[in-house]
C-alpha cells in the first residue's frame, strides 16, 4: 500500500495510506451523482480541525478579512456567530491542508482527475437553530470548462436529519445548469432552446425555490447523505443538493467543504479577484497531476502536485495519464497512454 506524507513548514509530518477506489464506487458516482466514501479522513485529523474551531467560536482565532464575534458576547451567542467562512485556505495553513488532503485527493484523482486543480474552501459551523440551505447546483456558483466541478463534503460531526445533513436529488445530475432569471450572472445553459431560467436558487423556502420543479421531476429520489466524522460526500456540480436547518439543541453539523475541477478545465470564478479573462487557473491550486494550464502554489508549502511535481517519465509515456478500470482487481488505477508508433498502417 503507497503511503503519502504530509507536512508543512511548522507542522507535524502526516503518514496517510493511498485511498484506492474502486470500479463499483466509479460507477455508482456516475449512476447517482454523488459517492459517500466512510472514514476517509482520520479521526485525529477531525478533532485537530474541530478543535480549531471551537477557538474560533470561542474569540481566540482571528484571521485576515472576518471579523470576530464580539469580546463582551457570552459564550452562548458567540457559538452561533459564524454559520459558514469561504476561502481560508488563502490565510490559514490548517485549511490549505485539509484542502490538499492527500486522501481526498486520491478519491478526485479518480472521479474527475488524474488532474486536479484545488479551488474553494468552506468551513460549515452550523450551530443548534442555524439555517440550511435550499436546492442549488454548485457549477452554477463555479462554472469550470469543460464542465468538471465535484464537491468533497468532510463530516467533522455526524451529521443526520435532525442536525441538518444533506440531501441529494438522485438523477438530477443529468440535468442542465439552470440559469438565473435575474440576470444576475451569465453562469447556466442558455443555449438550449427550451431551457427556463429559475430565481432564488438555495432559498430554503421551496416554494421560493425555481430548482423546486426540477426536483419534483424525480419523486422518491431524495436521498439524505448521513454521515458521520471522517466520512465524505463527493457529488458533481449539477446534481440538486440541500439542507435543513440544524433542529437540534444540543448538536453541531460542522463540515469542510472544498470544491475542485480537473486541471485542464478553464476556470473564470475567481472568488472576488480582478476579473482578467476567461481563465482565473492561476488563482488555484494544482492538487494532483499537470496541466498546461496555469496554476497557483500553495501558499504555506503543503505538498502538492504544484510543489512536487511527478517524475519524468519516458518519452513514450508523455501523454495525459487517464484512470482506467482494472478489472482483474475491481481498482481504478492510473493509466498512460504510449504515443502512437511514428510508422503505422492506415485503415
Amino acid at each position: 500500500m503507497t503511503t503519502i506524507s504530509q507536512t508543512s513548514p511548522n507542522q507535524p509530518v502526516r503518514h496517510y495510506e493511498h485511498y484506492p477506489i474502486r470500479v463499483q464506487d466509479y460507477v455508482k458516482f456516475r449512476e447517482q451523482g454523488f459517492l459517500i466514501v466512510r472514514n476517509l479522513v482520520p479521526q485525529e485529523d477531525v478533532q485537530e480541525m474541530n478543535a480549531h474551531m471551537d477557538r474560533i467560536l470561542a474569540g481566540e482565532e482571528h484571521f485576515p478579512g472576518v471579523t470576530p464575534p464580539p469580546a463582551d458576547w457570552d459564550p452562548d451567542k458567540k457559538i452561533s456567530y459564524y454559520l459558514r467562512v469561504h476561502m481560508l485556505h488563502r490565510v490559514l495553513p490548517i485549511h490549505e491542508r485539509f484542502l490538499l488532503h492527500p486522501r481526498i485527493l486520491d478519491v478526485l484523482e479518480v472521479l474527475i482527475g488524474p488532474d486536479v486543480l484545488a479551488l474553494q474552501s468552506m468551513l460549515f459551523f452550523k450551530q443548534p437553530g442555524q439555517q440550511g440551505q435550499g436546492y442549488h447546483q454548485d457549477s452554477y456558483y463555479i462554472p469550470t470548462f469543460p464542465d468538471t466541478l465535484c464537491g468533497a463534503w468532510l463530516a467533522l460531526d455526524r451529521a443526520d436529519e435532525e442536525n441538518g445533513c444533506l440531501w441529494m436529488t438522485v438523477g438530477s445530475q443529468h440535468e442542465p445548469v439552470y440559469p438565473d432569471s435575474d440576470g444576475q450572472s451569465e453562469n447556466g445553459q442558455r443555449d438550449l432552446s427550451d431551457i427556463e431560467p429559475i430565481y432564488n436558487a438555495s432559498h430554503t423556502d421551496e416554494n421560493a425555490n425555481g430548482l423546486t420543479r426540477v426536483a419534483r421531476k424525480y419523486p422518491g429520489r431524495e436521498v439524505k447523505a448521513e454521515v458521520d466524522p471522517g466520512d465524505v460526500v463527493f457529488f458533481g456540480g449539477h446534481i440538486l443538493h440541500r439542507s435543513h436547518a440544524n433542529h437540534t439543541k444540543d448538536r453541531s453539523r460542522r463540515a469542510f467543504v472544498g470544491h475542485y475541477c480537473n486541471a485542464r478545465s478553464f476556470v473564470p470564478w475567481n472568488s472576488g479577484a480582478p476579473y482578467e479573462g476567461d481563465s482565473a487557473n492561476y488563482l488555484h491550486i494544482l492538487g494532483r497531476g499537470t496541466t498546461h494550464l496555469p496554476y497557483a502554489q500553495p501558499k504555506f508549502g503543503t505538498p502538492c502536485a504544484a510543489n512536487q511535481p511527478p517524475a519524468p517519465r519516458p518519452r513514450r509515456q508523455q501523454a495525459p495519464m487517464s484512470m482506467m478500470g482494472d478489472m482483474d482487481n475491481d481498482l481504478m488505477t492510473l493509466t498512460a497512454h504510449p504515443d502512437e508508433p511514428e510508422n503505422h498502417a492506415s485503415s
